[in-house]
């Protein structure tokens, strides 16, 4: 424990856990969206694309997405050794979150691909089970700090 007391050292771990969730989540993205299915989201959905991403919705997306994380995946198991626990909720909240936006669009969009759909719902389970591991141990290790 630090000489500021425990408030500030709970703070300093979550801030941790939250950073580690940030950037794992905007790295692999970037890898994603940039790289590895570029062209399947341009072939598929390509018309409906902004010429340039928005910076702003962007930056407000991943600030959200990655505090659902730590709210409903990260910090309730955080005492928890196991990561079983941190790493299903992180999955089930990828899962159900990017099925939320797939789905929705599948049922309102004319021409909205269902392959796009099921490869962008495993593309956010896989994404959000990566991140919810790298905040647990950022938070883990920020607590022995």
């Amino acid at each position: 424990m630090s000489s500021h007391g425990p408030k500030l050292d709970a703070m300093n771990k979550h801030l941790a856990g939250y950073l580690a969730v940030v950037c794992v989540i905007v790295a692999l993205d970037l890898l994603w969206l940039g790289l590895v299915a570029k062209a399947m989201y341009r072939q598929a959905i390509g018309h409906l694309m902004a010429e340039q991403p928005r910076p702003l919705a962007a930056g407000a997306f991943y600030v959200l997405y990655a505090a659902g994380l730590m709210i409903f995946a990260v910090v309730p198991h955080a005492e928890d050794p196991a990561w079983g626990k941190t790493v299903l909720m992180g999955a089930l909240f990828g899962f159900f979150a990017y099925a939320t936006y797939d789905l929705s669009n599948l049922a309102t969009l004319r021409n909205w691909p269902i392959r796009l759909t099921l490869v962008d719902m495993a593309w956010g389970t896989l994404l959000s089970t990566a991140a919810a591991a790298a905040g647990k141990v950022a938070l883990s290790w920020a607590a022995k700090a």
